[in-house]
């Protein structure tokens, strides 16, 4: 017999009144942009700040090893190059974010923030299994939640890793339930949260995708609405005001002051 789908009350991950996320491991023009998702980051973030919640893309080794890493390749912002998924470890394990900084494991990451809940996004299919190794060995289930741009993804991970780790509808699924009042019970089963930029670009247009219908289907069916990636203070309010339940941000500065004034730090 098939369980039935948890809402997002039914996980501790959530059970903050607002979930203010530090983007890319926390970085901001303390920590320096170049260092994006290294631990130094990271520590600023939860260490320095005392954000709870931490966001971070994985990707996978040739071999294997799971990185917590943005880009698919290392040329942005290592002293290195190549696709991730193209090399071994051996030969990433040497590339410095920002010419000084290691790229982090997400087991280091594991380690290193005890008490830090982590928002992951997969973006490639060879991190899926890796990544539900890497849960299961920290036993994270409860200070995870899991999110992809594919559904075909994200279904995988779900399948592989069961329903006790929480996860977040992807995009094609937010803007069927953005604008189609019915669907969102069909193409969101089972998934705990929107997590969503304010508009998309599809082709060579832009749609809105945080709508009134998308936090209306949030409200109905026990699921959170968090908003990425907002760096301005005025979009803050305006979205905190609009009754969103998160915000992803790379001023982690700003969005700590905004929480901090509205009793939700």
């Amino acid at each position: 017999m098939r369980a039935p789908n948890r809402n997002a009350s039914d996980y501790a991950y959530f059970d903050a009144p607002f979930s203010a996320f530090a983007h890319r491991g926390g970085w901001d023009e303390n920590i320096g942009e170049e260092l994006e998702n290294s631990l130094a980051a990271f520590r600023h973030a939860v260490d320095d700040l005392g954000y709870r919640y931490v966001e971070t893309d994985v990707h996978a080794t040739r071999d294997g090893q799971l990185l917590a890493f943005h880009d698919m390749r290392l040329d942005r912002v290592t002293d290195r190059t190549g696709a991730v998924g193209e090399l071994d470890w051996s030969q990433v394990r040497g590339a410095r974010i920002g010419g000084r900084e290691p790229i982090p494991t997400l087991d280091e990451v594991l380690e290193a923030l005890p008490g830090a809940l982590i928002n992951i996004d997969i973006k490639e299919a060879n991190a899926i299994e890796p990544l539900v190794r890497t849960i299961r060995r920290h036993g994270a289930q409860e200070r995870v939640c899991v999110a992809s741009f594919s559904p075909g993804r994200l279904a995988a991970f779900r399948r592989a890793a069961g329903p006790r780790v929480a996860t977040a509808a992807s995009l094609g699924a937010v803007a069927w339930s953005s604008f189609v009042p019915l669907l969102p019970r069909f193409v969101n089963a089972g998934v705990q949260a929107f997590q969503v930029p304010v508009r998309q670009k599809l082709g060579p247009v832009r749609i809105r995708v945080l709508t009134r219908n998308l936090l209306r289907t949030a409200r109905a069916r026990d699921m959170r609405v968090h908003v990425w990636t907002i760096d301005d203070p005025e979009q803050m309010r305006s979205l905190m005001d609009a009754g969103v339940d998160g915000i992803v941000s790379n001023r982690i500065d700003e969005l700590k002051a905004l929480c901090t004034a509205r009793d939700l730090w």
